[in-house]
C-alpha cells in the first residue's frame, strides 16, 4: 500500500481528465448498481460530480474491505485525502475528481474525514450497543454522502442538508438490515446489542454461529422501521431541492427502501439469503420515481422540514459554507458530455 501511494506522489498532478472521469463511470456502475441507474434521472451538471464523489467512496468502502490492509488502508487514505484537499491530488483518477469536486462545491473537509473515521471502525472491533451508536455508525459512513450530495445539488440550508443526511442514515440502516449475516460472518455486529439483551439472546454466542432466529428477524424488521421513517423525512427535503434533481434521488430513494420490501416477502430472514431488488423492478422505480414527487411541499412535509436534525447528525452541518460556489461546473460539465452516459447503457 505504502509503494502505491509513493508512486501515485510521484505521479501526481492537479487536472482531472476525461479518462479520469470515464474511469469513475466504469467503476460506479459495477461496484454501485442503484447509484448508477438512479443517476441516470440526475441532470448532468449534477451527476458527473456525484459520480466523482461516489467513486471515492467506493474505493475506500473496497480498501477497508480488504482484510488484509486494515489501519494501512486508513491511513492511505487520510494521506490521499490531504493530497486532495491540498488540489495536488495523487495519480489515482477518482482522486484526481474528487479534487475538482471538493473544491468547485466548497466541500468541508469534516464531510469525508467523517467517512473515513467511520470506516476505521469497520477496521477496529467496536461495539454498537444502542441505536444511537449504530446512528453514529451510519451518519459517518452514509449521513455524509448525503450531506455531500446536497451541496453538489445547489443546496446549503442546513433543514435540507439536515433531510439528506436522514436519507443516507436510512440506506445505510437497510444496508445493515440486508446484510446482517454477511457481516455477521466477517465478525461484524451492527445490530445493537441492547437489542440482543431485549430478546434474551446472548450476541457473542450468535455472533460466533449466525443463523437464522424468529428474534433476529424481530430485530431486522425494527431496524427497518427506523429507516422508514428516516425516509419520509428525507421526502420532506427531496420535495425542495432542484426540480431536475428530484427524481433521480427520489429513484435512490425508493431503489433502497425496495431492499426492506424484498426482505419482507423473505419474512426478514436475512443470514443466510441476501435481498437483492431485480433489475426489472429497479427500472420500474426509476419510471415511476418523477411521478410519485409530490408537486408543492404538504403540511406534513413542511413540519417534517423543520425537524431538527439527528443529533448524531449534527456536526455534519457545522462547516457548510453559506455562500458556497455552485456555478462554477461548466468544465466538468464539457469534460464528460462525450461520455454519453445514456447510450451507453443502451450498448451494454
Amino acid at each position: 500500500m505504502s509503494q502505491t501511494i509513493s508512486q501515485a506522489m510521484l505521479q501526481s498532478r492537479s487536472k482531472t481528465t476525461k479518462a479520469d472521469l470515464a474511469a469513475c463511470k466504469k467503476l460506479i456502475r459495477h461496484g454501485s448498481h442503484s447509484f448508477f441507474l438512479a443517476s441516470l434521472a440526475l441532470p448532468g451538471r449534477v451527476a458527473i460530480p456525484a459520480t466523482a464523489l461516489y467513486a471515492f467512496c467506493r474505493i475506500a468502502d473496497d480498501l477497508i474491505d480488504d482484510e488484509h490492509l486494515g489501519d494501512e488502508a486508513i491511513q492511505a487514505l487520510s494521506t490521499r485525502l490531504d493530497a486532495i484537499y491540498a488540489g495536488k491530488p495523487l495519480a489515482f483518477p477518482e482522486d484526481r475528481a474528487m479534487s475538482e469536486v471538493v473544491l468547485q462545491y466548497d466541500i468541508p473537509r469534516s464531510m469525508p474525514d467523517a467517512l473515513i473515521e467511520g470506516l476505521s471502525w469497520d477496521v477496529r472491533p467496536r461495539e454498537y450497543n444502542t441505536l444511537s451508536d449504530l446512528y453514529q455508525y451510519a451518519a459517518r459512513v452514509a449521513g455524509c454522502v448525503g450531506s455531500m450530495m446536497a451541496l453538489i445539488m445547489g443546496t446549503n440550508d442546513k433543514h435540507a442538508v439536515a433531510r439528506a443526511c436522514d436519507l443516507g442514515v436510512a440506506m445505510q440502516l437497510t444496508n445493515i438490515a440486508r446484510d446482517i449475516g454477511e457481516d455477521a460472518r466477517m465478525g461484524r455486529l451492527y445490530l445493537p446489542r441492547q437489542w440482543f439483551n431485549e430478546y434474551d439472546i446472548d450476541a457473542d454466542a450468535w455472533l460466533a454461529n449466525p443463523k437464522d432466529d424468529e428474534r433476529i428477524g424481530h430485530m431486522c424488521k425494527r431496524l427497518l422501521d427506523y429507516a422508514d421513517t428516516l425516509y419520509s423525512r428525507a421526502d420532506a427535503g427531496i420535495a425542495i431541492l432542484p426540480l431536475s434533481c428530484r427524481p433521480g434521488i427520489r429513484a435512490a430513494r425508493l431503489i433502497y427502501a425496495d431492499i426492506g420490501h424484498e426482505l419482507e416477502k423473505k419474512n426478514f430472514q436475512s443470514i443466510d439469503n441476501r435481498a437483492t431488488v431485480p433489475l426489472w423492478r429497479k427500472l420500474s422505480l426509476l419510471v415511476w420515481a418523477p411521478v410519485s414527487i409530490p408537486m408543492r411541499l404538504s403540511s406534513t412535509n413542511k413540519e417534517l422540514l423543520s425537524w431538527p436534525p439527528l443529533r448524531e447528525t449534527r456536526f455534519l452541518l457545522n462547516d457548510i459554507k453559506s455562500g458556497a460556489k455552485f456555478d462554477r461546473i461548466e468544465w466538468l460539465f464539457a469534460l464528460f458530455q462525450s461520455l454519453d452516459r445514456r447510450t451507453d447503457v443502451t450498448k451494454n
